[in-house]
């Protein structure tokens, strides 16, 4: 099977994966949003910031060492999973330790049990790693979508049953622990390999050496990422934070299902084409046009609808998130473009390159934060999209000599499609907050989002963009492979 092919066919189970996973998850974040309170997710973010670090450290740049790797063998799988193992146990006493530390930090005694009981995912995952590795790295995404929703329903229910019997936020870790345990279960019953009692430093060094720069990025990446998680936890209050992780959550939910979903096909694409620039490029350009086209409308859609969409979803105690939810849409525009181009660094195995990018971005994020503060939870907020335009254009800085695709080549490519979405946009808004205020918000839905999708890809078909023909392309691709 071609490159082309197994692209396609990769995109269709990842796609069915992701869309499948996150429908379960979407249905089952409404319930617990309906019957938890903003303070419970405040809670539950608060600790998600030790598991996110840890994670990282456990299932970071070894397992991706393996994927990028042309020739891996059961001594390479072997040493690899035997580190995670031993690292997964270091780390969960680290986290047992520390744990009281980060509950009187926070003033939130519950935090200690919470977080002791929650690192136990640590072990799970790392039971898992290095057998998702081969499933990645052999691009078979049927195989992912067959282990994920299982997954996702036995966490979802253990969530709603012990949410319903008032358990708060401990239903979140039951629901995650149940999960976890799951997809870990299964990644052993569908995976034929087994590890050796077989640690080869040589191998270890290999790995390590590629690992530990990215597994370092990585680590700054989600340090700076839960600043904001930390910053708001700290200064303002659980249910401010609770706000934010629901906004945060909801915008997150299309861009992790298109650029997140084609993100998992295209490290291992790139990595089999990281020596052929021109191939390279062409790849790229085409999937980063694609995503562009479809995020873009999808974001400011989100602007355009936010309020009503997020009274009719999780009800009116939720209203208070709708600013952060329209102001964090706009940030997530830019959130394909630094995903693909971070790949590109990654397939060519230029792992010193990426961490040097991670730690120029951080002292950005650490200016543009300390210059937001004074404005309280809006001007941080305002503050991410701010961090997501400059950093743009430092995440593309090494990856455009590699491919020869410069920024604002790239830029040119893409701002037909964002024009399009502002402009349907403006349209869209003003017809709802002038003559569809009055209505209900399904009906205001219903109505705003047939609009909008309508006049943006039937303008698009109608002026021939080239996006909407390499679309179709792809999907004419992935329903042939979807029927073999």
């Amino acid at each position: 099977m071609g490159l082309k092919e197994q692209a396609a066919k990769g995109v269709f189970w990842v796609f069915a994966e992701q869309f499948g996973s996150q429908l379960i998850g979407f249905v089952i974040n409404l319930v617990l949003a309906r019957v938890l309170l903003p303070s419970d997710f405040g809670t539950i973010a608060l600790y998600g910031v030790v598991m996110s670090i840890s994670a990282v450290i456990v299932n970071g740049g070894l397992t991706s060492s393996l994927i990028r790797a042309q020739d891996v063998d059961d001594t390479d799988l072997s040493t690899v999973f035997w580190f995670n193992f031993v690292a997964s146990l270091i780390l969960y006493a680290i986290v047992f330790l520390i744990a009281p530390l980060v509950s009187a930090f926070y003033d939130i005694p519950i935090l200690t049990d919470l977080i002791r009981t929650y690192a136990l995912i640590l072990i799970i995952d790392s039971f898992a790693a290095v057998q998702a590795s081969r499933v990645m790295k052999a691009m078979q995404f049927k195989t992912a979508f067959k282990i994920q929703l299982p997954s996702m329903l036995a966490g979802g229910a253990t969530g709603i049953y012990f949410a319903t019997h008032g358990y708060g936020p401990w239903s979140l870790v039951y629901s995650s622990l149940a999960q976890n345990f799951v997809y870990a279960s299964q990644y052993w019953l569908y995976s034929d390999w087994r590890p050796s009692f077989i640690f080869d430093r040589e191998k270890f060094k290999y790995h390590f050496n590629f690992g530990v720069r990215l597994t370092a990025s990585s680590l700054l990446d989600t340090i700076f990422n839960n600043l904001y998680t930390i910053i708001i936890g700290k200064t303002f209050s659980t249910r401010e934070l609770g706000y934010y992780n629901r906004a945060d959550s909801l915008k997150q939910l299309p861009i992790t299902n298109i650029a997140g979903a084609l993100n998992r096909v295209t490290f291992p694409l790139f990595s089999k084409l990281a020596h052929d620039d021109i191939a390279l490029k062409k790849y790229y350009q085409n999937i980063i046009q694609i995503v562009i086209f479809l995020i873009a409308p999808i974001s400011v859609l989100m602007v355009v609808v936010a309020e009503p969409l997020i009274r009719f979803l999780l009800t009116e105690r939720w209203l208070p998130s709708v600013p952060y939810f329209q102001i964090l849409s706009i940030g997530g525009i830019f959130y394909p473009i630094h995903t693909y181009n971070l790949n590109i660094l990654q397939a060519k195995g230029r792992s010193d390159l990426y961490l040097r990018i991670e730690i120029i971005k951080k002292f950005v994020i650490v200016a543009v934060i300390f210059a937001c503060f004074p404005f309280g939870m809006t001007g941080l907020v305002w503050g991410s999209v701010f961090i997501s335009v400059i950093t743009v254009f430092i995440n593309t800085h090494y990856t455009s000599k590699f491919i020869n695709y410069p920024i604002f080549s790239q830029f040119a490519d893409l701002l037909p499609s964002i024009f399009r979405a502002l402009i349907v946009g403006v349209l869209i808004y003003s017809l709802d907050h002038f003559f569809l205020i009055n209505y209900g918000d399904f009906v205001r839905l219903l109505i705003t989002v047939s609009l909008f999708l309508a006049l943006y890809f039937g303008s698009a078909y109608l002026m021939k963009s080239k996006e909407v023909f390499i679309l179709l392309d792809l999907i004419k691709g992935t329903r042939n492979k979807a029927a073999e």
